[in-house]
């Protein structure tokens, strides 16, 4: 009897907060926040602005008729399930691999109720200065963000394994 293998689909309880952190503040942000005004918290750099992407990041393909939104669910749905794979592959103390996994689903999956539930994103977070202002973002935007970083991060600093004896 061969042991059982420990993987990190426990890291999807990271995905979960991350669903939950995103999901309460767009609950606060739609039944407290006006539409598109922004709300000082610190004068001059950041803002509470509640808008909509019905885009990818940045408004990428925002006004492309309406064929993205499902485009962009279906690929959130199938990164998520490649990654909760990948999970499951991945043993649970690899924290460097299954930390980012984790954020990224949490992150894909909170957009994608967005646009079952909304027909687009909800973004209320902008951060300018003086004239220059990033577009506005979300908690799921961030943990996307953040777990692409960490994999990238993770493969480009990741020893290649060690060839084996006689293979070329």
């Amino acid at each position: 009897m061969q042991p059982t293998r420990r993987n990190a689909l426990p890291w999807l309880a990271v995905s979960a907060l991350v669903l939950a952190l995103d999901q309460l503040t767009k609950y606060w942000v739609l039944t407290s926040l006006p539409e598109y005004t922004a709300v000082p918290v610190i004068e001059g750099i950041w803002n509470w602005y509640r808008t909509y992407n019905t885009g990818a990041a940045f408004s990428f393909l925002a006004d492309a008729g309406g064929w993205q939104k499902y485009f962009f669910l279906v690929l959130a749905v199938a990164i998520s399930g490649l990654l909760a794979f990948w999970l499951s592959r991945t043993p649970r103390g690899e924290w460097k691999t299954a930390l980012p996994y984790a954020l990224v689903i949490g992150g894909a999956i909170g957009n994608v109720i967005d646009r079952m539930v909304h027909g687009h994103v909800v973004d209320f977070i902008q951060w300018h200065w003086q004239d220059w202002y990033w577009p506005a973002f979300n908690i799921a935007d961030m943990a996307i963000v953040g777990g692409a970083i960490g994999i990238a991060v993770a493969g480009l600093f990741s020893s290649a394994p060690a060839e084996r004896p006689g293979k070329a």
